[in-house]
Protein backbone atom coordinates (compact mmCIF):
# COMPACT_ATOMS: atom_id res chain seq x y z
CA UNK A 1 0.00 0.00 0.00
CA UNK A 2 1.65 3.70 -1.01
CA UNK A 3 2.81 5.53 1.89
CA UNK A 4 0.29 8.68 1.09
CA UNK A 5 -2.53 6.00 1.65
CA UNK A 6 -1.12 4.70 5.28
CA UNK A 7 -0.61 8.21 5.88
CA UNK A 8 -4.19 8.98 5.28
CA UNK A 9 -5.64 6.21 7.40
CA UNK A 10 -7.93 7.60 9.77
CA UNK A 11 -9.10 10.31 6.81
CA UNK A 12 -9.56 7.37 4.64
CA UNK A 13 -11.09 5.04 6.93
CA UNK A 14 -13.49 7.23 7.38
CA UNK A 15 -14.78 8.29 3.92
CA UNK A 16 -14.90 4.67 3.09
CA UNK A 17 -17.07 4.30 6.19
CA UNK A 18 -19.48 7.29 5.17
CA UNK A 19 -19.41 5.45 1.09
CA UNK A 20 -20.62 2.29 1.93
CA UNK A 21 -23.97 1.27 2.32
CA UNK A 22 -25.16 0.57 6.23
CA UNK A 23 -27.74 -2.04 6.62
CA UNK A 24 -30.31 -0.32 8.04
CA UNK A 25 -29.95 1.91 4.95
CA UNK A 26 -30.75 -0.57 2.38
CA UNK A 27 -33.73 -1.87 4.72
CA UNK A 28 -36.99 -0.59 3.52
CA UNK A 29 -38.79 1.86 5.71
CA UNK A 30 -42.45 1.78 7.54
CA UNK A 31 -43.18 5.34 8.05
CA UNK A 32 -45.64 5.23 11.37
CA UNK A 33 -48.23 7.76 12.01
CA UNK A 34 -48.05 8.92 15.63
CA UNK A 35 -49.52 11.45 17.86
CA UNK A 36 -49.70 12.43 21.71
CA UNK A 37 -53.31 10.67 22.26
CA UNK A 38 -52.51 9.34 25.92
CA UNK A 39 -53.52 6.63 27.54
CA UNK A 40 -53.73 5.40 23.91
CA UNK A 41 -49.75 6.08 22.65
CA UNK A 42 -47.92 9.00 24.90
CA UNK A 43 -44.67 11.14 23.82
CA UNK A 44 -41.95 10.87 26.25
CA UNK A 45 -41.08 14.75 27.15
CA UNK A 46 -43.54 15.94 24.53
CA UNK A 47 -40.79 14.59 21.82
CA UNK A 48 -42.54 11.95 19.17
CA UNK A 49 -40.72 8.21 19.12
CA UNK A 50 -36.99 8.43 17.03
CA UNK A 51 -36.90 4.27 17.79
CA UNK A 52 -39.40 1.63 18.90
CA UNK A 53 -37.45 1.24 22.06
CA UNK A 54 -39.07 5.28 23.32
CA UNK A 55 -42.92 3.64 22.20
CA UNK A 56 -44.45 3.75 25.96
CA UNK A 57 -47.15 0.74 26.66
CA UNK A 58 -50.61 2.12 25.91
CA UNK A 59 -52.94 0.48 23.87
CA UNK A 60 -51.81 1.85 20.80
CA UNK A 61 -48.20 2.35 21.38
CA UNK A 62 -47.25 -1.01 23.58
CA UNK A 63 -48.93 -3.42 20.71
CA UNK A 64 -46.98 -1.23 18.02
CA UNK A 65 -44.32 -1.90 19.96
CA UNK A 66 -44.70 -5.59 19.58
CA UNK A 67 -45.85 -5.42 16.08
CA UNK A 68 -42.01 -3.87 15.27
CA UNK A 69 -40.46 -6.56 17.23
CA UNK A 70 -42.08 -9.35 14.03
CA UNK A 71 -41.33 -6.98 11.50
CA UNK A 72 -37.05 -6.85 11.65
CA UNK A 73 -36.89 -6.75 8.34
CA UNK A 74 -37.51 -3.03 8.03
CA UNK A 75 -36.46 0.14 9.51
CA UNK A 76 -38.78 1.76 11.23
CA UNK A 77 -39.51 5.66 11.31
CA UNK A 78 -41.86 7.91 13.45
CA UNK A 79 -43.59 10.97 12.16
CA UNK A 80 -46.30 13.53 14.19
CA UNK A 81 -49.18 14.95 12.15
CA UNK A 82 -52.02 16.60 12.28
CA UNK A 83 -54.81 14.85 10.69
CA UNK A 84 -55.41 17.07 7.70
CA UNK A 85 -51.73 17.11 6.72
CA UNK A 86 -51.50 12.81 7.54
CA UNK A 87 -55.11 13.06 5.18
CA UNK A 88 -53.26 14.89 2.33
CA UNK A 89 -50.03 13.02 2.62
CA UNK A 90 -51.92 9.80 1.89
CA UNK A 91 -53.73 11.53 -0.70
CA UNK A 92 -50.87 12.49 -2.40
CA UNK A 93 -49.52 9.08 -3.01
CA UNK A 94 -46.77 8.90 0.15
CA UNK A 95 -46.66 5.28 1.82
CA UNK A 96 -47.30 5.81 5.08
CA UNK A 97 -49.08 3.28 7.98
CA UNK A 98 -51.42 4.28 11.03
CA UNK A 99 -52.37 2.03 13.93
CA UNK A 100 -54.55 5.03 15.02
CA UNK A 101 -57.36 5.26 12.60
CA UNK A 102 -60.56 3.37 12.15
CA UNK A 103 -61.30 1.58 8.32
CA UNK A 104 -64.54 3.29 6.47
CA UNK A 105 -65.61 2.85 2.90
CA UNK A 106 -64.05 6.12 1.72
CA UNK A 107 -60.56 5.55 3.44
CA UNK A 108 -60.70 1.96 1.37
CA UNK A 109 -59.98 3.96 -1.78
CA UNK A 110 -56.56 5.21 -0.67
CA UNK A 111 -55.51 3.02 1.60
CA UNK A 112 -55.03 -1.04 2.57
CA UNK A 113 -56.49 -2.59 6.00
CA UNK A 114 -56.17 -5.48 8.09
CA UNK A 115 -57.52 -5.98 11.54
CA UNK A 116 -55.72 -5.85 14.42
CA UNK A 117 -57.60 -6.53 18.00
CA UNK A 118 -60.92 -6.33 19.41
CA UNK A 119 -62.27 -2.51 20.31
CA UNK A 120 -61.47 -2.51 23.93
CA UNK A 121 -64.40 -0.60 25.98
CA UNK A 122 -62.24 1.89 27.29
CA UNK A 123 -62.43 3.59 23.50
CA UNK A 124 -66.04 3.42 23.89
CA UNK A 125 -67.20 7.07 22.69
CA UNK A 126 -69.09 9.35 24.67
CA UNK A 127 -70.28 12.65 24.85
CA UNK A 128 -68.54 14.85 27.05
CA UNK A 129 -70.68 17.81 28.82
CA UNK A 130 -69.67 19.96 31.82
CA UNK A 131 -70.95 19.49 34.99
CA UNK A 132 -72.65 22.86 35.53
CA UNK A 133 -74.55 22.74 32.13
CA UNK A 134 -76.15 19.19 33.01
CA UNK A 135 -79.57 19.82 32.57
CA UNK A 136 -79.20 21.81 29.01
CA UNK A 137 -79.15 18.06 27.98
CA UNK A 138 -81.88 16.46 30.17
CA UNK A 139 -84.19 16.62 27.73
CA UNK A 140 -82.17 14.39 25.13
CA UNK A 141 -83.01 11.05 26.64
CA UNK A 142 -80.05 8.59 28.26
CA UNK A 143 -78.41 7.58 26.89
CA UNK A 144 -77.90 10.83 24.62
CA UNK A 145 -79.74 11.02 21.11
CA UNK A 146 -76.75 12.48 18.94
CA UNK A 147 -79.26 13.09 16.23
CA UNK A 148 -81.73 14.82 18.19
CA UNK A 149 -78.74 17.01 19.83
CA UNK A 150 -77.65 18.32 16.56
CA UNK A 151 -81.30 19.84 15.58
CA UNK A 152 -80.34 22.07 18.95
CA UNK A 153 -79.46 25.27 18.22
CA UNK A 154 -78.99 26.36 21.63
CA UNK A 155 -76.01 24.29 22.37
CA UNK A 156 -72.72 24.20 20.32
CA UNK A 157 -70.06 21.41 19.59
CA UNK A 158 -66.63 20.94 18.34
CA UNK A 159 -64.92 18.14 16.96
CA UNK A 160 -61.82 17.07 15.57
CA UNK A 161 -61.41 17.43 12.31
CA UNK A 162 -60.65 14.90 9.79
CA UNK A 163 -61.31 12.26 12.49
CA UNK A 164 -63.77 9.56 11.81
CA UNK A 165 -66.12 9.01 14.96
CA UNK A 166 -67.90 5.58 13.70
CA UNK A 167 -69.93 4.54 10.97
CA UNK A 168 -72.94 5.94 12.55
CA UNK A 169 -71.98 8.94 13.93
CA UNK A 170 -69.80 10.03 11.15
CA UNK A 171 -73.33 9.70 8.71
CA UNK A 172 -74.90 11.66 10.85
CA UNK A 173 -72.62 13.81 11.15
CA UNK A 174 -72.49 14.36 7.01
CA UNK A 175 -76.22 14.48 7.23
CA UNK A 176 -78.58 17.51 6.84
CA UNK A 177 -77.78 18.88 10.73
CA UNK A 178 -73.63 18.76 9.77
CA UNK A 179 -73.50 22.61 10.34
CA UNK A 180 -74.40 22.35 13.71
CA UNK A 181 -70.92 20.96 14.96
CA UNK A 182 -68.02 22.87 13.85
CA UNK A 183 -64.47 21.38 13.46
CA UNK A 184 -60.90 22.11 14.31
CA UNK A 185 -57.46 20.58 13.30
CA UNK A 186 -55.87 19.74 16.41
CA UNK A 187 -53.05 17.20 17.22
CA UNK A 188 -54.45 16.35 20.59
CA UNK A 189 -57.94 15.23 21.98
CA UNK A 190 -56.86 17.25 25.00
CA UNK A 191 -57.17 20.05 23.62
CA UNK A 192 -60.45 20.04 22.70
CA UNK A 193 -61.42 19.35 26.38
CA UNK A 194 -59.41 22.17 27.61
CA UNK A 195 -61.56 24.28 25.61
CA UNK A 196 -64.39 23.32 26.58
CA UNK A 197 -63.92 23.83 30.63
CA UNK A 198 -62.85 26.53 29.47
CA UNK A 199 -66.76 27.19 27.84
CA UNK A 200 -65.05 27.79 24.46
CA UNK A 201 -68.24 25.10 23.63
CA UNK A 202 -71.22 22.98 25.46
CA UNK A 203 -70.14 19.44 24.22
CA UNK A 204 -67.56 17.33 22.99
CA UNK A 205 -67.21 13.67 21.49
CA UNK A 206 -64.41 11.70 23.23
CA UNK A 207 -63.17 8.42 24.32
CA UNK A 208 -63.59 6.75 27.72
CA UNK A 209 -59.96 6.49 28.32
CA UNK A 210 -59.13 10.27 26.73
CA UNK A 211 -61.12 11.57 29.28
CA UNK A 212 -59.93 9.89 32.28
CA UNK A 213 -57.08 10.24 31.30
CA UNK A 214 -57.48 14.42 31.03
CA UNK A 215 -59.45 14.05 33.93
CA UNK A 216 -56.58 12.29 36.06
CA UNK A 217 -57.55 11.75 39.77
CA UNK A 218 -59.26 15.25 40.70
CA UNK A 219 -62.64 16.16 40.94
CA UNK A 220 -64.73 15.25 37.94
CA UNK A 221 -65.89 18.71 36.07
CA UNK A 222 -66.87 16.81 33.09
CA UNK A 223 -69.05 14.36 32.93
CA UNK A 224 -68.97 11.61 30.07
CA UNK A 225 -72.85 10.96 28.94
CA UNK A 226 -73.42 7.37 26.93
CA UNK A 227 -74.47 7.81 23.25
CA UNK A 228 -77.42 6.00 21.81
CA UNK A 229 -75.26 5.96 18.28
CA UNK A 230 -72.74 3.97 19.80
CA UNK A 231 -69.91 2.87 18.03
CA UNK A 232 -70.68 0.13 14.73
CA UNK A 233 -67.23 -0.87 14.41
CA UNK A 234 -65.71 -4.35 16.45
CA UNK A 235 -62.15 -4.55 15.34
CA UNK A 236 -58.81 -1.85 15.52
CA UNK A 237 -57.18 -1.56 12.34
CA UNK A 238 -53.31 -0.73 10.97
CA UNK A 239 -53.59 0.43 7.68
CA UNK A 240 -51.26 1.91 4.91
CA UNK A 241 -51.04 3.77 1.77
CA UNK A 242 -52.71 2.20 -1.32
CA UNK A 243 -49.06 1.78 -3.12
CA UNK A 244 -46.95 -0.94 -4.05
CA UNK A 245 -44.86 -0.22 -0.83
CA UNK A 246 -47.96 0.19 1.24
CA UNK A 247 -49.23 -3.27 0.07
CA UNK A 248 -45.37 -4.76 0.34
CA UNK A 249 -46.19 -3.57 4.35
CA UNK A 250 -49.59 -4.59 4.83
CA UNK A 251 -49.11 -8.29 4.02
CA UNK A 252 -45.71 -8.17 6.36
CA UNK A 253 -48.10 -6.06 9.25
CA UNK A 254 -50.74 -8.87 8.37
CA UNK A 255 -48.05 -11.92 8.79
CA UNK A 256 -46.62 -10.43 11.55
CA UNK A 257 -50.10 -9.75 13.61
CA UNK A 258 -50.80 -13.51 13.06
CA UNK A 259 -47.63 -14.52 14.29
CA UNK A 260 -48.11 -12.62 17.55
CA UNK A 261 -51.61 -13.93 17.95
CA UNK A 262 -50.59 -17.43 17.70
CA UNK A 263 -47.52 -17.14 19.63
CA UNK A 264 -46.90 -20.12 22.39
CA UNK A 265 -46.21 -17.52 24.42
CA UNK A 266 -48.81 -14.86 24.09
CA UNK A 267 -49.96 -14.85 27.92
CA UNK A 268 -46.75 -13.49 28.20
CA UNK A 269 -46.81 -10.54 25.67
CA UNK A 270 -50.47 -9.91 26.66
CA UNK A 271 -49.62 -9.57 30.80
CA UNK A 272 -46.61 -7.51 30.22
CA UNK A 273 -48.76 -5.29 27.92
CA UNK A 274 -52.15 -4.81 29.18
CA UNK A 275 -51.54 -6.23 32.93
CA UNK A 276 -54.73 -6.71 34.51
CA UNK A 277 -56.75 -4.28 33.12
CA UNK A 278 -59.11 -6.38 31.04
CA UNK A 279 -62.18 -7.73 32.61
CA UNK A 280 -63.04 -11.46 32.32
CA UNK A 281 -65.44 -11.18 29.84
CA UNK A 282 -63.31 -8.57 27.91
CA UNK A 283 -60.35 -10.68 27.88
CA UNK A 284 -62.14 -13.88 27.14
CA UNK A 285 -63.29 -11.59 24.02
CA UNK A 286 -59.75 -10.84 23.00
CA UNK A 287 -58.21 -14.70 23.59
CA UNK A 288 -61.10 -16.02 21.25
CA UNK A 289 -59.83 -13.27 18.98
CA UNK A 290 -56.77 -13.93 18.41
CA UNK A 291 -57.57 -18.00 18.81
CA UNK A 292 -59.19 -16.86 15.05
CA UNK A 293 -56.41 -14.30 14.01
CA UNK A 294 -54.08 -17.35 13.94
CA UNK A 295 -56.07 -19.76 12.18
CA UNK A 296 -56.81 -17.58 9.64
CA UNK A 297 -55.24 -16.60 6.22
CA UNK A 298 -54.41 -12.83 5.18
CA UNK A 299 -56.88 -10.08 5.92
CA UNK A 300 -56.18 -6.93 3.61
CA UNK A 301 -58.41 -5.02 2.35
Amino acid sequence: MPPSILRAGPLLALVMHLAMPTANAAEPPIRWFVQDAPPLLSFVDGQPPRQAQDLKNGEVDGFLRLLIAELPEFRHEFFDATLPRFELMVKSGETVCSLLHKRSPERLKDRYFTSTLPWLTSNQLYLVVRRDQLEKFAGLGRPVALAELLRRQDLSGLLTRDRSYGRQIDTLLQGPHQGAIKTLSVRKGSQLLIMLRAKRMDYVLETQAEVKEFLGAGEADLLMLPLKEGPTESLRYVSCSRTPAGRMQIEAIDRAIRKLAGDPQREVWLRNWLGSSLDVQERRRLLRYLDERARSGPQIE
